[in-house]
């Protein structure tokens, strides 16, 4: 567990997973990290890699032969290194290995960095093709959850999600965790989402694909606590709750197979590919107040 502190803020990471353990703001006292409870929902912040959601009957293929990988792939289960550590930053990285070879047929290297600055905490991941002749396809995506909610005495429904700019929100339905050909539209009001329980209980996460927005902001109608969440040139956006106390805002490089998929991994909506030999860098960042 590397534990990163500064003037305002207290974050902890443990190298399972290289997951969020606590995001907590000294100076009004309080913690926005959901801490997981195992009736509701055990994890806290799930790096999602090689994969988001799932792929159709837990199985895809490269060049025609057959692996297999459960929803939101397997970092999120491994140890990382912690190759690097200030009191306002640290890098956790994951390489392949003989067991990950069996289930995913690339050579990779995952690096997650934290890094924080006054009240802003800053996340990336780095993903390098280490390999000198293979193309590397893989997805990535954030699962962050955040108590909702946030102050005590106030409740789920006290909360709203604000997005940046003008957005029509169109979902698509899921079908056991695969994206079916239905969707619908998730209505706004000034550019503001209610939450409630009804969003999530029936019809799971909320799925959208092209948003204008690059931050959605946590609200509460009754207390001036929150956060923003910003991000950059992510083509999936998830919203999830089981339904609360807490909610997921998750930007992601890919998405949940479709009913109809053949289970092509190379063709996979939504799959990233890097070249031998080089790396790319996504990020998100949360700013509470």
């Amino acid at each position: 567990m590397q534990v990163l502190e500064n003037e305002v803020l207290k974050v902890a990471i443990s190298a399972n997973g290289a997951e969020l353990q606590s995001i907590y703001h000294k100076t009004v006292q309080l913690e926005y990290l959901w801490q997981g409870d195992p009736v509701v929902w055990p994890r806290k912040a799930p790096v999602l890699f090689p994969i988001v959601g799932k792929v159709k009957n837990n199985e895809y293929t490269v060049t025609d032969k057959k692996y297999s990988l459960t929803q939101h792939g397997f970092a999120r289960d491994r140890m990382f290194d912690c190759i690097h550590f200030t009191n306002t930053s640290c890098t956790y990285r994951l390489s392949h290995s003989e067991a990950s070879l069996l289930v995913f047929p690339f050579e990779f290297e995952l690096d997650v960095i934290y890094t924080i600055e006054g009240e802003s905490l800053t996340v990336s991941y780095r993903v390098f093709n280490p390999s000198t002749s293979k193309e590397l396809y893989f997805s990535i995506g954030a699962h962050p959850g955040f108590n909702c909610p946030l102050v005590e005495g106030e409740t789920f429904e006290d909360y709203y999600l604000e997005f940046e700019k003008s957005e029509k929100l169109s979902r698509v339905l899921l079908e056991g965790g695969l994206r079916s050909d239905a969707s619908e539209e998730v209505l706004l009001t000034n550019k503001k989402l209610p939450l409630s329980a009804d969003l999530f209980t029936v019809k799971d996460a909320i799925v959208v694909s092209g948003l204008y927005s690059e931050c959605i902001s946590l609200k509460s109608k009754k207390s001036s606590h929150g956060l923003h969440f910003n991000y950059k040139n992510y083509p999936w956006f998830g919203i999830w709750s089981k339904p609360g106390p807490f909610i997921c805002l998750e930007p992601w490089m890919g998405v949940a197979d479709d009913i109809h998929s053949d289970g092509n991994f190379i063709k996979k909506e939504g799959i990233q590919s890097l070249k031998p030999n080089t790396e790319n860098l996504f990020s998100y960042s949360i700013s509470l107040f």
